[in-house]
């Protein structure tokens, strides 16, 4: 969850990062005095994301700084709409001008991606999930952009749930142990309420796991028509994720092999930045 607290020490880093002895520029050319009022523009059509963000970026370069948000979190946009207005001392909404777009473009771009594989899937019952693929420091800010954008959170990070991929139970074949047995041994010692996912990547696999009683099976990198047998050989048993290699081309097809959820590690890793412009007008010298 992106919290108050996650916000103003990222983005307070950030600030120390880009100014750490203050903003030279803005400092030797414009007054103390100087007041400003900008406005943030949508330079191409997408979906919002970071409002909280960009307005903590001014907040905490000067709390004089006012930032109304016009446009909401998630909220789709024409090119040419302004977004959020920023008032107040000019020199504290040029030095937090860079920071401020830097996570707005980021998390907008994240966002609109995520909603245009929504938009691929919408009239089947597949979710679009992301991965732990995030900018190491940046997870909480990501993955709030891609439920922005209608899609749904995987396990946050490795401590929230069990999930054993393909390295896991090569170690498993290696000692010999049953991948059944090794994963109903971790099932009965864990809470209740812990979710167990597997990966696997041959139909042969299947069974060993359902029989185990996981709450999740992920295809990973199955051909289409795997996919549609795996999902008859699971028979409504677990939830079925399909994982690896998914792309806007390829993710309507995934979705209609009848898999429950799509993970889609391109929603963080290469999401382009959305082009969003701060449009800055000084009101006094």
């Amino acid at each position: 969850m992106l919290t108050r607290t996650i916000i103003d020490r990222t983005v307070a880093a950030a600030l120390e990062e880009d100014a750490p002895w203050g903003d030279l520029t803005s400092e030797a050319l414009i007054t103390a005095e100087a007041t400003a009022r900008a406005e943030l523009v949508g330079r191409e059509t997408g979906v919002f994301s970071g409002g909280e963000v960009f307005a903590a970026a001014f907040r905490l370069t000067d709390p004089r700084i006012e930032v109304e948000l016009i446009v909401e979190d998630g909220e789709f946009f024409p090119a040419g709409t302004t977004l959020a207005v920023v008032s107040g001392p000019a020199r504290g909404i040029l030095t937090g001008e860079r920071v401020g777009l830097n996570f707005a473009q980021r998390m907008s771009g994240i966002a609109t991606l995520t909603s245009l594989y929504v938009a691929e899937v919408a009239h089947t019952g597949a979710r679009i999930a992301d991965t732990r693929k995030t900018t190491p420091g940046l997870r909480a800010f990501e993955r709030h952009a891609v439920v922005n954008g209608g899609g749904h959170n995987h396990r946050h990070s490795l401590s929230d749930a069990v999930m054993a991929k393909d390295n896991h139970l090569a170690v498993l074949a290696q000692k010999g142990v049953s991948v059944t047995a090794a994963l109903q041994g971790a099932i009965a010692r864990l809470p209740h309420t812990t979710h167990v996912e597997v990966e696997v990547d041959r139909l042969d696999q299947i069974d060993a796991v359902l029989a185990a009683g996981v709450g999740t099976i992920m295809l990973d990198n199955f051909s289409l028509g795997d996919l549609r047998r795996g999902v008859e050989q699971v028979g409504g048993r677990t939830t079925v994720e399909a994982s690896g290699g998914v792309s806007l081309a390829s993710v309507r097809a995934i979705a209609e092999t009848g898999v429950d959820v799509i993970s889609v590690g391109a929603l963080t890793h290469s999401a382009p930045a959305l082009d969003l412009g701060l449009d800055i007008r000084i009101d006094a010298p």
